[in-house]
């Protein structure tokens, strides 16, 4: 048996060790559930007077529902049973109507208000995982060229294999799957009023950009108080320039962390994957958007890994790769630029 001072000295230990768990998971990051239903989804648009669905502190977590930009009708056209077809997409199409609907024809969840975000802050967006929701995607047929598509012919539904991760395009022709959100973005300006979830620009939003799988990080420059994020558009497959104007598109479900970052000034959204430093821009003219995208390259050179400007501009065309993030997404292109984290080496 114990003496009296020990089991004191124990009983002390014991509520210590409790208190010091009490407080670590006072300040670990919550995590708050967001369904894709009537009330939680913006469909089609950014705007800086949308009314949040979500209040969350910086570094908290949503375990988001999206919904792909398609409508039960089109879907039944191509050939998707009606039991296939989720109830919330019914739901969604059915009762979000009139002013509550466009300019855009994506269904984004959202918007998120991050406690603390104000203009001039940056909001990073870590995506944690991203998980299919259904077995089935689909692709269209429109986009830069149409000429190459078939008059009246349905979207083509693709099915998805979660266990091997790959789609069936067709007999012989295995697509591997990288899941990603197209649009993951802000609130614009104020003065920008309601901005169609169509185009991509400065608050990110309908990127389109295929390397923002899970394991990346997406930074995106706030423009309106408390961030008011949105995410939707999801794709499973999807080539540099999406060039049909859709990708194999698909409902996701992913664990996003928002945490508003007050140490960065971006003029357009950059990222990061576990390989490659990413710069983008948009621009209805692809030279332009070229030359900011290349340009943002540079400017994060000089001011992270404090090259000169000249040394800069040289290693982004010795080692940057420059591509065509999308072509469809009008009036807007996107261009973005990659580097590999592997050309630094330590010391």
């Amino acid at each position: 048996m114990r003496s009296l001072p020990g089991v004191v000295g124990f009983l002390c230990a014991t509520a210590a060790a409790t208190a010091t768990a009490a407080l670590a998971a006072e300040g670990a990051p919550r995590t708050h559930r967001l369904e894709a239903t009537p009330a939680t989804v913006a469909y089609g648009y950014y705007w800086s007077q949308a009314a949040p669905v979500l209040r969350i502190a910086s570094g908290d977590i949503i375990d988001v529902d999206t919904l792909l930009t398609n409508t039960p009708t089109g879907l039944a056209k191509a050939g998707v049973s009606q039991a296939q077809i989720q109830p919330s997409l019914k739901a969604i199409v059915a009762e979000v109507t009139g002013e509550r609907r466009g300019p855009g024809g994506h269904i984004l969840t959202g918007p998120v208000y991050v406690e603390g975000a104000e203009p001039g802050d940056v909001l990073e967006v870590k995506i944690l995982s991203i998980d299919l929701a259904i077995d089935y995607g689909y692709n269209g047929c429109s986009g830069v060229f149409p000429e190459n598509c078939e008059p009246g012919r349905p979207v083509r539904i693709i099915p998805l294999d979660r266990h091997t991760m790959t789609a069936a395009f067709a007999p012989g022709i295995l697509v591997p799957l990288r899941p990603f959100f197209g649009s993951m973005g802000v609130a614009p300006a104020p003065e920008a009023g309601r901005v169609s979830s169509n185009p991509p620009g400065r608050h990110a939003g309908n990127l389109d950009n295929r390397e923002l799988v899970a394991g990346s990080t997406l930074y995106i420059p706030v423009f309106a108080r408390g961030a008011l994020f949105e995410v939707g558009d999801g794709h499973v497959a999807q080539g540099d320039g999406e060039v049909d104007q859709t990708a194999i598109e698909t409902s996701l479900r992913g664990r996003l962390q928002l945490t508003v970052r007050k140490d960065l000034k971006l003029t357009w959204p950059r990222a990061e994957t576990p390989t490659d430093y990413i710069s983008m821009a948009t621009d209805p003219d692809l030279f332009l958007a070229t030359r900011a995208a290349i340009q943002e390259m540079v400017d994060f050179l000089v001011a992270d890994k404090h090259l000169t400007r000249h040394e800069a501009y040289q290693l982004v065309s010795i080692a940057g790769n420059v591509a065509i993030t999308q072509l469809v997404d009008k009036p807007n292109v996107g261009v973005h630029v990659r580097l590999p984290k592997s050309i630094f080496v330590a010391g």
